[in-house]
């Protein structure tokens, strides 16, 4: 799981993505079965019947350029006790482009939680080598919640008043705000997406890509998940490991730590790039914040002026707060593509003008030009909060400030103040014990310069498998496959061929 700044992360691999060298149809709604696990072949070690739906009827995506085509799928809210209600799912495929040799399905999930999957079948050519695209049919869905999926979590429409305050306060007054802030977040969430909140954690998700699985005919399949997506395949192959085909986790969390490591992991991780920036900028003197070499020393002041007096950009939109600027720094350590952009709007932050910024912390909540938000952000804190709540009381989250200070001393504050999931008003979902035991190699990849999914908790996440095979890439950004012909290569013969990587390589 992850927890980044006062509210708010985003451990998504969504962000641009190229390979080295190289509005949905309305479909009629399809009923659920129930069966007893003698009369199906392929069935959950983990629950006692197996909900099968009807075949995924494919038509062409409305909208959408290519070849992707659309469909839809129901599933119970809860497997236990499909009676309460159900899902609709909406799914996207990105046919093989080599149908003579097919090997089958490959799900993909970007990340999040929280974000869909369907733009990763529909843009498919971004995110997997041409061998890939060649052999799979590449299927990507919008887990329950959210996305295109219905009924989905809908909580605030503007998000300013909740993410774009101090997210460090000095004084009772402003950590009150940030309390009454998450309170009210909560209560948004509960007035418009209360009846489906206890239904959206990463086990159900799991849950329904084995439906999916059944759905689409396959005894086995294909699994590639990005950061988040991490969690939720290594859930999966967990429960159900004998419908393994191949899997692969990029930029992978350690499933079983508790939240409070995972947040020191994080806070660490971007305090390293946020190092590994000011320190390749003060070296650089056509950094645009090369501040005489003084960098390091220039952001430090630049954050205490900023709390003392947050930049007006417009008067319909948030100011550049010290909450702000964090989301903003944030934003440009997924990847040192972003740096120069960073550069560029810190050195106009120092001459009064926050613009830059404002657009940073924009692209990190995922701002459309019109203004509006899809529901990335909602759907990402209710899953969090519901899969592993942490501190359950504002005291307790009050009591972990100094380890975070320390862990990280700028961006430390700002992952430990935060108390939407204290205040969550829904029991946590019961959690998986990860252990891929029956699963076979699975292939987990971290990135030496990876601040959202540190390299230590994708070691870790690969050691809490049975047959965690790890691959590591040195590169400054979040994921690795895509960043050399090294990784794709490996991670290609591996889910075309089943060749198993030799654990430990390193892909520089």
């Amino acid at each position: 799981m992850t927890t980044v700044l006062a509210m708010v992360a985003l451990a998504s691999a969504c962000s641009e993505r190229t390979i080295i060298g190289s509005s949905a149809d309305t479909i009629d709604d399809q009923d659920i079965t129930t069966v007893t696990e003698s009369q199906v072949s392929t069935t959950s070690t983990t629950t006692s019947t197996v909900f099968v739906a009807n075949e995924i009827v494919w038509t062409s995506c409305k909208g959408v350029p290519g070849d992707s085509e659309c469909g839809e799928l129901s599933v119970p809210f809860n497997y236990d006790d499909p009676s309460i209600g159900s899902f609709t799912l909406f799914l996207a495929r990105k046919p093989a482009a080599d149908q003579a040799n097919k090997i089958g399905s490959m799900l993909v999930n970007p990340g999040g939680p929280g974000f869909g999957g369907s733009s990763v079948a529909q843009n498919a050519e971004w995110y997997f080598s041409s061998e890939l695209l060649d052999r799979f049919d590449i299927i990507g869905w919008d887990p329950r919640g959210t996305g295109k999926s219905t009924p989905a979590i809908d909580c605030i429409d503007q998000y300013d008043e909740y993410f774009g305050i101090d997210s460090t306060p000095e004084s009772p007054e402003e950590k009150q705000a940030i309390v009454d802030a998450s309170q009210k977040f909560n209560d948004q969430c509960v007035k418009n997406s209360g009846e489906i909140l206890p239904y959206i954690s990463t086990k159900s998700t799991a849950q329904d890509m084995d439906t999916i699985r059944r759905s689409l005919g396959e005894e086995k399949i294909t699994y590639f998940g990005f950061s988040y997506g991490s969690e939720l395949g290594a859930t999966w192959v967990t429960m159900f490991p004998e419908t393994v085909r191949a899997a692969v986790l990029d930029g992978a969390s350690d499933p079983n730590a508790t939240s409070l490591d995972q947040g020191l992991a994080q806070a660490k991780g971007f305090e390293m790039q946020l190092d590994a920036f000011l320190a390749a900028c003060s070296k650089r003197e056509s950094c645009a914040f090369y501040s005489r070499g003084k960098s390091a020393e220039a952001l430090d002041k630049l954050l205490i002026d900023i709390d003392i007096k947050p930049l007006v950009v417009s008067t319909d939109r948030t100011p550049v707060t010290q909450g702000v600027m964090f989301t903003a720094l944030a934003q440009a350590m997924y990847s040192d593509v972003a740096w120069p952009e960073l550069e560029r709007a810190l050195a106009d932050a120092v001459k009064g003008k926050g613009a830059g910024l404002l657009k940073l912390y924009d692209d990190y909540l995922r701002r459309q030009p019109d203004g509006t938000y899809g529901n990335e952000l909602e759907a990402f804190l209710a899953i969090s909060c519901l899969d592993d709540p942490g501190p359950l009381s504002v005291d307790a989250v009050d009591a972990q400030v100094p380890i975070f200070e320390k862990a990280a001393k700028r961006f430390g504050s700002s992952f430990a103040y935060g108390y939407s999931c204290a205040l969550w008003p829904v029991e946590q979902a019961e959690k998986v014990v990860i252990t891929g035991i029956g699963a076979g190699p699975v292939v987990v990849i971290g990135t030496t310069g990876d601040p959202a999914t540190p390299i230590e908790s994708s070691r870790n996440a690969a050691k809490e498998l049975e047959q965690g095979i790890f691959l590591t890439v040195n590169a400054n950004q979040h994921t690795g496959y895509g960043v050399n012909r090294c990784i794709v290569d490996e991670v290609d013969r591996y889910l075309i061929d089943l060749i198993v990587p030799k654990t430990g390589k390193i892909c520089k």
